[in-house]
C-alpha cells in the first residue's frame, strides 16, 4: 500500500476536522438557532402561564456589609437570601433608603429589594421556564451593562464557550469551502448555491438600507 501524498493527508485531516468541529457545534447552533425562532416571531411555548402560580416571595434580615463596591456588595445581600445567577442591574435608591438588586440565569430571574434602615431584604423569584432559557442564553451576556456584565461565573463560562461556538462556525464555512473546491463533481452546483446565498444577502441588505 503506498504512501498518502501531502495534500491527501492534508484533505483527510481537513476532512476530519470538518466532521467533528461540527458535531461539537451543533448544540450550540441548535440552541441559537431556535431562541432566534423564538425572538423574532415574539412567541414562547407555554407563555400564557399565570406567573403568580410560580412566583415565590419572602422577606430575610440581612448583613448589609460596608467598604465593598457595588457588585461585590451584591453578591454578598445574594449569598444571604440563597440567590445566585447574574446581576441584570444594582439600583440604588437614595431617597428610600433602598438598594434593588436584579438577578437572571436560564429559566430563572429574581430581585431582591434591600430596606438599608431596617436591614431586610424582599425576594421575590420566579421560573420563566425552558424556551425563555433558551432566549436568555441567546442574548447572554449581551451588550447592555458592559461594566458589570459577566459577575456570575456561569456566565464567563457561557461566553467562552459562545465564542468558541462562533469561531467554529468560521472554521466550519473556510473548510466546507476549501472541501467544496478540492471536490471537482461538486463544484457546479457550489456555486450555484454560493450565488444563490450571496444575492439572496444583498437583496435583503438593499431592502433593509431602502
Amino acid at each position: 500500500m503506498g504512501k498518502r501524498s501531502g495534500s491527501t493527508t492534508f484533505y483527510v485531516w481537513m476532512l476530519d476536522l470538518h466532521l467533528y468541529v461540527g458535531l461539537f457545534v451543533s448544540p450550540f447552533v441548535l440552541i441559537f438557532a431556535i431562541s432566534t425562532l423564538l425572538l423574532n416571531h415574539n412567541w414562547s411555548p407555554g407563555a400564557v402561564k399565570n406567573q403568580a402560580e410560580v412566583l415565590q416571595s419572602r422577606t430575610i434580615s440581612v448583613d448589609v456589609p460596608e467598604g465593598l463596591n457595588t457588585i461585590e456588595q451584591a453578591k454578598q445581600l445574594m449569598l444571604q437570601a440563597g440567590v445566585s445567577g447574574e446581576i441584570g442591574f444594582v439600583r440604588r435608591l437614595a431617597k428610600e433608603n433602598r438598594l434593588s438588586i436584579s438577578v437572571m440565569k436560564p429559566g430563572h430571574e429574581a430581585k431582591i429589594e434591600v430596606d438599608l434602615q431596617r436591614n431586610t431584604a424582599t425576594v421575590e423569584e420566579h421560573q420563566t421556564g425552558f424556551w425563555e432559557a433558551l432566549i436568555y442564553l441567546h442574548k447572554s451576556p449581551g451588550s447592555h451593562n458592559a461594566n458589570i456584565r459577566g459577575n456570575w461565573s456561569y456566565t464567563r463560562i457561557w461566553r467562552g464557550l459562545a465564542d468558541s461556538a462562533v469561531y467554529s462556525i468560521l472554521f466550519l464555512s473556510a473548510s466546507g469551502i476549501f472541501l467544496w473546491a478540492v471536490i471537482k463533481a461538486e463544484r457546479r452546483i457550489g456555486l450555484i448555491l454560493m450565488a444563490a446565498g450571496t444575492l439572496s444577502f444583498f437583496v435583503v441588505l438593499m431592502a433593509l438600507s431602502a
